[in-house]
């Protein structure tokens, strides 16, 4: 087509050109221009990022299929979910069928390469006329996401540009690339905290349904040029084994053009194993979409970089990830020999693997579609033949009921079944209360709803420990188990499927997130009262306070009209009732009025919070954090060194919170900051640490009243630098011995310390990377005060857990006194990527 103009005259260079690179609103721009040119493109905004950039989607296929997109959307619906078809209509609907794919470029901000590429791509598919990518439009709907992470391109590219010519160019964001969480977007798939996530999951899971989800990445400079599927072991339960096959399927094929195209240093069935974190990528292969990631070799950016060839290493002998040198193998043919790297190198590779999985989806159009039938059939009738359990029962009645209807809203996100009981039920010696949620596991998308709900065991066996029985560090966490980070109990229901049916007419579908604005219950002119074991009332306390109202806690059980609430209610008074009416109804938490006079214990003084952040790329733990806190309304004060270093953080902050992260990088530490200047030159602003002087500022703040919030890895700084009688148990414990990564596991909570306000006897903590905690014997034992501890035996919930005795009845969370002032260690993940709302509170009781 000569009236679709090119990339190249576009930008006005060629896209991957060393030292350029093509800004997100330029590239939006050109998608817009191809929609107006050609009729086998359709741009859709689908909303503004959390920075209020464009978030688009453009879908590329026939004019004739764009023509009747809605029908050929719902064709796929069924197809995907073909439960109650006969085999002519499914034949039929196959014969209508496309094969969808979906692909997303540049997730990772500093990984360029895939949104570079994606204008090219598009012009190619919309442009060409040969025989393969017409049937890639007459077979395929290609959803393809330009940029997953348009305000970190942004940010990127920008940073890139201010430092061409000089010494720092190609040098890596000395900040997140993403508002809240830089790399740890691609750990949102379940959660949905982003609305960029949320806009996939959109795609994905409720409204198309692909067959096929690649998500292109980049990986270090000095190993294979591009990985391609399948994924190495270990393997992770629940997808239906088709998906398995059919990445193998596809990586083949990928591979095979790819070599094809005479493009070296290609490897597949390594690195990245199916158990990982449950990113799109790997999530998505349990809603039966073969899901998988490209990883391209990283450059400088947009700066080539020179690679010898006595630079480019395996993984020094170690088989676990199938890898072990850098020479050829059967998965690894043919590899790269050194040289310059650039990123047109990686463009030209990456359009490969992006045409490859469309052809090879266009080629099999009818194999493609019906695997989809007999993956969502076959794990369906797995579901029903489940021998112990029909699938999972939700008490809508428990510790805190909001949290509850919360981890129903995620369900449902993910596109699964649930339904809700109409009557109380007895099952087998059990009884459930009206509205009780049953999500089935007779369903298509069985495989995250094992994922998501059921306890998990990480695989402890030969493709995890080295020959010297060393356990290999997983890629991430070791479970995703989303009912336990929010704390919510999930019951494997007690009945078959078969028996489950007979109750079929007791539940109704719940299809949509279920509303429901809160309310004040009762009138009194002595305050009102606000359920402590809600995360959801911190929301209405600051609110309330942001109004000037006054709060208290009261420290024992407070009567209501509706009953008893436990010690800790927050008591709102100064406010009219038609203020608290409102506030009640936007944070969607029932206000009760005081039914007497009731005695304060302590003011819930509108918090003055400091939160340290670095540079250094900054930590998605403190991003995370922000969030956490904007969610719940507690404001919050940005701190960085100079502010820590310079004076009186009294003036500044009443409680001063340091993310998760290392005393070296906390401090600035010389080796630290000597070590990262080697590997990337850094500019003199952004070489971050408080220093000496933050460290005397951080002790005399504490000592003159402050509160300091050490979480995780940052308790070994307060521990070292304020000199506290607490060592950490597990400090220099060989991973053979003692070894937690990334786990949920059991605590008791001390309930009756303020900390503990609100909070179960017994919850769930995620450990990672985290301190365990022993007080030293000394004069001053009673400034220690041991909060969540756990218990003796039976630790591990879900994860991998070696050498539970280092934990065994050890305290997990302290709160010291020093000075005036107080240090609160939390040894675990208490915020951890805003998803486990099971420990929030134990964070906001030290917040007011």
């Amino acid at each position: 087509m000569s009236t679709v103009t090119t990339p190249e005259s576009f930008f006005g260079f060629r896209l991957g050109s060393d030292r350029k690179i093509a800004r997100w609103d330029k590239i939006v721009e050109y998608f817009y221009l191809l929609d107006s040119q050609s009729p086998n493109i359709r741009v859709i905004h689908l909303g503004p990022s959390t920075d209020g950039n464009p978030f688009i989607l453009a879908i590329i296929t026939s004019a004739r299929n764009l023509a009747q997109l809605d029908e050929l959307r719902a064709v796929n619906r069924k197809i995907t979910d073909p439960r109650g078809l006969s085999k002519t209509q499914l034949d039929r609907l196959i014969a209508k069928g496309k094969t969808v794919v979906c692909q997303t470029m540049s997730l990772h901000a500093s990984e360029i390469s895939a949104t570079q590429m994606s204008p090219e791509l598009a012009y190619d598919l919309v442009t060409c006329d040969d025989e393969s990518t017409q049937r890639i439009l007459d077979n395929t709907i290609f959803l393809m996401v330009p940029c997953f992470n348009p305000d970190g391109q942004i940010m990127v590219t920008d940073w890139y540009d201010e430092y061409i010519g000089t010494e720092y160019e190609g040098t890596p964001l000395p900040w997140l690339y993403h508002k809240y969480c830089g790399h740890d977007n691609n750990r949102d798939a379940f959660m949905l905290n982003l609305v960029e996530s949320r806009y996939i999951a959109r795609i994905m899971f409720q409204e198309w349904r692909p067959h096929i989800f690649q998500d292109h990445h980049e990986m270090g400079t000095y190993g294979p040029r591009l990985f391609v599927g399948p994924y190495c072991e270990p393997l992770h339960p629940h997808a239906d084994p088709l998906v398995w096959r059919e990445i193998e399927w596809y990586g083949a094929h990928m591979a095979y053009r790819l070599e094809e195209a005479g493009i070296s240093g290609v490897i597949t069935g390594a690195l990245f194993s199916s158990w990982s974190h449950m990113g799109f990528h790997w999530l998505g292969n349990y809603h039966n979409i073969a899901s998988m990631l490209t990883e391209t070799a990283h450059a400088r950016l947009a700066t080539p970089i020179y690679i010898h060839p006595h630079q480019l290493q395996g993984e020094n002998g170690n088989t676990l990830r199938a890898y072990p040198h850098y020479k050829a193998q059967t998965n690894f043919p043919n590899p790269w020999r050194g040289g310059w790297w650039r990123l047109r190198d990686m463009i030209d590779q990456q359009l490969v693997a992006a045409k490859g999985v469309l052809d090879i989806a266009a080629t099999y159009r009818e194999t493609v579609l019906r695997n989809a039938v007999h993956k969502a059939l076959r794990q369906t009738r797995r579901g029903e033949e489940e021998e112990t359990s029909a699938g999972f029962l939700i008490r809508p009645d428990q510790h805190d009921p909001k949290t509850v209807k919360t981890l129903v809203d995620k369900l449902l996100l993910q596109g699964l079944d649930v339904s809700k009981s109409r009557t109380t039920l007895m099952l087998g010696d059990r009884v459930f209360p009206v509205g009780t949620y049953y999500v089935p596991l007779s369903q298509p998308k069985r495989g995250v709803v094992k994922t998501l709900l059921e306890r998990t065991f990480f695989p402890d066996d030969a493709w995890v420990r080295h020959k010297n029985g060393s356990p290999q560090r997983p890629y991430d966490t070791t479970t995703d188990t989303l009912a336990e980070m929010m704390g919510v109990r999930v019951e494997p229901a007690p009945l078959t499927h078969r028996d489950m049916a007979v109750f079929g007419r007791r539940f109704v579908p719940v299809t949509a997130p279920e509303t429901r604005p809160g309310h004040v219950s009762g009138s009194s002119a002595y305050g009102f009262l606000v359920d402590p074991r809600l995360n959801a009332s911190f929301r209405t306390v600051n609110t309330a306070l942001a109004e000037n109202a006054e709060v208290t806690r009261i420290q024992n059980e407070a009567e209501t009209e509706n009953g008893l609430l436990p010690a800790g209610a927050f008591l709102i008074r100064n406010l009219s009732p038609d203020r608290m009416e409102r506030i009640a109804r936007e944070t969607g938490v029932t206000v009760h009025a005081a039914t007497h006079p009731l005695p304060s214990s302590h003011a819930f003084r509108p918090p003055r919070i400091g939160l340290y952040q670095r540079y250094w790329g900054g930590n998605m733990d403190e991003g995370w954090t922000r969030l956490v806190l904007e969610q719940f309304g507690f404001p919050y004060r940005t701190l960085r060194d100079a502010e820590i270093a310079g004076g009186d953080l009294g003036n500044l902050c009443d409680t001063l919170i340091l993310p998760d992260d290392t005393t070296s990088m906390i401090v600035g530490e010389e080796e630290e900051i000597e070590k990262r200047l080697h590997r990337s030159p850094v500019p003199e602003a952004y070489r971050s640490g408080i220093g000496k002087e933050g460290i005397e500022t951080v002790r005399s703040f504490v000592e003159k009243g402050g509160t300091l919030i050490a979480i995780n890895r940052a308790t070994d700084f307060a521990i070292e630098k304020l000199g506290l009688q607490v060592v950490n148990a597990v400090n220099g414990v060989p991973d053979s011995v003692f070894f937690c990564p990334g786990s949920m596991l059991r605590v008791r909570v001390n309930t009756t310390h303020s900390l503990g306000l609100g909070m179960p006897d017994y919850t769930l903590v995620m450990a990672w990377n985290s301190p365990v905690f022993r007080v030293t014997e000394s004069h001053f034992n009673d400034r220690y005060e041991t909060i969540v501890s756990y218990p003796d035996r039976d630790i591990l919930e879900s994860g991998w857990l070696i050498g539970e005795t280092y934990l065994s009845g050890r305290p997990a969370m302290l709160s010291v006194r020093y000075g005036e002032g107080r240090v609160i260690l939390y040894g675990f993940r208490v915020q951890f990527r805003a998803q486990t709302h099971g420990t929030f509170k134990l964070l906001f009781n030290a917040l007011g």
